[in-house]
């Protein structure tokens, strides 16, 4: 191997994927001051100590002891602690000690889930008020970093964090969480609630799977090993990544002569224009720009020096947004989400002596997209800490037609597979819950056929992470855009759908129905509570055991009878009722798609009556992206659904 190889070879420790960890603690990140601790169950506390040390563990009345393994880990069990507190948790190992302050002994629940359940207090209908009386020394709080891995974490990226609720520490949290909390303590007000938001805006449920559960579900192979290969070399991932996005754009492109934009020998034609300004595109006041949502190619030159050239190096880019694939010299060096700053390590060989090619395919999801920051953000940075600013000329190339979007790197932090469960999930270890509630499923609404399975692997992965009795709240979508009336197809109500078939005959799951709280032009609706008094009904049931049901009406068969069709519910609070002189929107459908259509139907008790079509094979309700719904019990809405009909 030449000298000026070798060297860029043992500089690029340097520019590999970062793997934030907190530094070894005595007791785990997890377990700091103003914690709350399960009740009623063995207590386990984990931490790190010298190899071979002998650890004692205190909280309140018991301790227990543990001897640290040969990597240093250690793990105790304490005997279970009735509701109460504050009490001090402490570890020793020789000279080393460490303590948790004011922990509470409680239920301790998680929320998680994508940019609804992260949605904060104080972002919510009357937020200022909602935070001005949000204190309560009962609820704890703990909002987990964001922070996504292409490997498994053993601790948090940084110490936890508990905050005791209040004006000072409500206002950024989930309110949907929140909210479900004061109701839960309204009902049960001695014992301590501690809450874990760990959501992440945007995020797939594949990003919180792991690889076993992906790949049981239906998950492709080649896909989760790239991410496994990320994790341990990150050239050969982005070699084979590369691979997989110039195959889709190969399909996708529509002029040959832009079959491969990215390579080092392509010559720009004069489709390619000067870029006006590195900065959203709308602030380039081209016509042909104005609101365009798409694609976009990137591409600028940089000399560099032999010496140059042979050093280790990664590519620095500033924010793209949103998604963008970059490729240096014909070789692909990264792919990102968002506005976070690319720096992208550049294995040894890719670089040269002279004119090096940077080529970003910037695929912007809606409003405008673009390269951004100030131009200090963009430059190869060598080993060294010497830096090339990538200062020439950009030049541009609009892509104005394409099938689908771009896909989407496995290692990507929010639709990756198993990048959020790797960093915000497995360090948890194995804190104890007394539940978990979801609110999650608009990213994953085009790929509904998927979803039941995944849902249910999900909270099958949870039981065995945090106990097999461990309840689950899944909140549905809500509405979502205009009115539509039936028939129509949509991706919404079969995510619905997808939702409601994954907690049925689950006793320790529940469906919380939101389909009447949306908001027709916001796809976060702020108002929170109604969805979180619902949440907290459903826990209520199924952690609690309340005597009323969880979820309100839900269908259990629909029966061909004579010339009727018989849709029967349980789990009602009341009688069975409907708004509109007992008008019922229900569609009767056959095999085709397309075969769907309204059908006048009657409620008769806990069921309700419609009239028989010959040829149909499935009854449907409240099914659009937006509904018309207008059946329910004395206190909540049916859920809307689909039936085979026997």
């Amino acid at each position: 191997m030449a000298k000026s190889v070798l060297m860029a070879a043992t500089a690029l420790a340097a520019f590999a994927p970062a793997v934030a960890q907190a530094a070894p603690r005595l007791l785990d990140p997890m377990f700091a001051d103003h914690a709350v601790i399960q009740r009623d169950r063995p207590i386990a506390v984990w931490g790190e100590a010298a190899p071979g040390a002998k650890v004692d563990v205190a909280l309140g009345p018991d301790h227990a002891t543990a001897t640290a393994g040969a990597d240093g880990s250690w793990r105790a069990t304490l005997a279970p602690i009735k509701a109460g507190g504050p009490y001090r948790l402490s570890a020793h190992a020789g000279d080393d000690a460490l303590a948790a302050n004011d922990v509470m002994v409680g239920d301790v629940f998680m929320c998680s889930g994508q940019s609804n359940m992260e949605w904060p207090v104080g972002a919510s209908v009357n937020g200022k008020d909602e935070v001005a009386h949000s204190a309560d020394t009962g609820i704890r709080l703990l909002t987990i970093p964001q922070y996504s891995s292409a490997i498994p974490l053993t601790r948090l990226p940084k110490a936890a964090e508990w905050k005791v609720a209040g004006p000072d520490s409500s206002g950024d949290f989930s309110a949907v969480c929140f909210f479900m909390a004061q109701g839960l303590r309204a009902e049960r007000n001695g014992v301590p609630l501690g809450l874990i938001d760990n959501s992440w805006g945007g995020s797939a449920i594949s990003a919180w799977l792991k690889t076993p559960a992906y790949l049981a579900t239906g998950g492709d192979a080649r896909t989760a090993s790239i991410v496994s290969l990320f994790g341990k070399d990150v050239f050969a991932a982005n070699r084979q990544w590369g691979d997989i996005w110039e195959k889709w754009w190969a399909a996708h492109e529509k002029d040959s002569s832009e079959a491969t934009p990215w390579a080092a020998t392509f010559k720009p034609d004069a489709s390619w224009k000067p870029v006006p300004a590195l900065d959203h595109w709308a602030t380039w006041h081209i016509p042909a720009l104005d609101n365009f949502v798409g694609l976009m190619w990137y591409r600028t030159t940089i000399t560099l020096t032999a010496e140059q050239a042979a050093k280790g190096a990664a590519l620095l880019m500033g924010p793209v947004d949103d998604l963008d694939q970059t490729w240096v010299n014909g070789h692909p060096v990264g792919t990102g989400w968002g506005y976070p700053q690319r720096r992208y390590p550049i294995a040894p060989g890719v670089l040269v002596a002279g004119e090096n090619v940077i080529v970003v395919n910037d695929f912007n999801t809606w409003a405008d997209g673009g390269i951004l920051g100030p131009g200090d953000m963009r430059a190869i940075e060598f080993a060294d800490g010497s830096r090339v600013p990538l200062d020439g000329q950009w030049l541009y190339r609009q892509v104005s037609e394409f099938k689908d979007q771009p896909p989407r790197a496995p290692w990507d932090a929010i639709a990756g597979v198993g990048t959020i469960q790797n960093g915000m999930v497995t360090p948890m270890g194995a804190y104890g819950l007394k539940g978990v509630a979801w609110y999650q499923g608009e990213s994953d609404a085009a790929t509904r056929l998927a979803y039941t399975a995944r849902l249910r692997a999900l909270i099958a992965q949870w039981r065995t992470d945090f106990g097999r009795d461990l309840p689950v709240a899944v909140i549905q979508l809500p509405n979502y855009g205009p009115k539509i009336t039936p028939p129509a197809d949509s991706d919404w109500a079969a995510l619905r759908e997808a939702q409601r078939r994954a907690v049925a005959g689950d006793p320790l799951a529940a469906l919380v129905v939101t389909v009447d709280l949306g908001d027709a032009n916001n796809l976060h609706p702020p108002r929170k509570r109604p969805v979180a008094a619902r949440l907290s009904r459903a826990i209520d049931h199924i952690a609690y055991s309340a005597k009323l049901s969880a979820s309100g009406p839900e269908p259990v068969a629909a029966r061909r009878t004579g010339k009727n069709i018989l849709v029967s519910f349980a789990g009602l609070d009341g009688k069975l009722q409907a708004k509109g002189n007992d008008a019922v929107p229900f569609e009767l459908c056959g095999v085709r798609d397309d075969s769907c259509h309204v059908v006048p139907g009657h409620v008769d008790g806990n069921r309700v009556v419609l009239a028989a079509d010959a040829a149909a094979t499935r009854v449907r309700y409240c099914w659009a992206d937006s509904p018309i719904c207008t059946v329910s019990d004395a206190s909540l809405p049916a859920t809307p659904f689909e039936l085979p009909i026997r």
